[in-house]
Formats: structure tokens, C-alpha cells, sequence
């Protein structure tokens, strides 16, 4: 998902506001209604928030369950996350959240 686009109308909440959450720990739709305000006004955009969710890396397409099994199997650098699922070898914007993962271990 490009730029900087408006997911929740009802709290002028952002893909970027959605993706720092993540970056910060949020991994479930509470999570991030909790952190931003995001789907606590009429929660249309609560489905849209769940494919973020479960995406780290748009570029190579790259699941949150794909790097959660990454680190738990043991990759514990993002170059070793990114030689196992690509996640963080491509534009890089993704490399604060894989580091957020590994820290966390979720």
C-alpha cells in the first residue's frame, strides 16, 4: 500500500499511523484500536486494518506469520530474516518492524 493513505475516515487514522502501531507491538485489530483509535467509530475499516495486520513486507509479499516463523526457527538478525523470507531486502521500510518482531518474538 502507497503514501500515506486514510484507512479509518472516522478517526483520520493512516496506513503509516497503522504501521508505526505494529512497529511499537500492535499485532492484533485490538491492539491497534487501542494505539491509534482506528475501527472504534463505526469499524467498517476493521478489515482493511487486518490485511495490514498480517502483511510485512509489501515487496516481496512477505506474511507477518512468515517472519514470526522465521524468528521463531531461530533468525534472530534482519539479515537473517530477509535471507529466509525476503522481508527487509527490498525498498527497506519494513526492516523496523522484522526488528520489532525479533525483539518481541510476535
Amino acid at each position: 500500500m502507497a503514501g500515506d493513505k486514510i484507512i479509518c475516515h472516522c478517526k483520520q487514522v493512516s496506513y503509516i499511523d497503522i504501521r508505526k502501531a505494529m512497529i511499537n507491538g500492535a499485532r492484533t485489530l485490538d491492539e491497534i484500536k487501542e494505539m491509534t483509535g482506528a475501527a472504534t467509530g463505526c469499524g467498517r475499516c476493521s478489515g482493511e486494518i487486518e490485511k495490514i495486520l498480517a502483511s510485512v513486507c509489501g515487496c516481496k509479499g512477505t506474511s507477518l506469520e512468515d517472519v514470526v516463523n522465521a524468528v521463531k526457527n531461530g533468525a534472530d538478525t534482519t539479515d537473517k530474516v530477509a535471507e529466509l523470507t525476503g522481508a527487509g531486502s527490498g525498498c527497506g521500510r519494513c526492516k523496523a518492524l522484522v526488528e520489532n518482531i525479533i525483539e518481541l518474538k510476535r
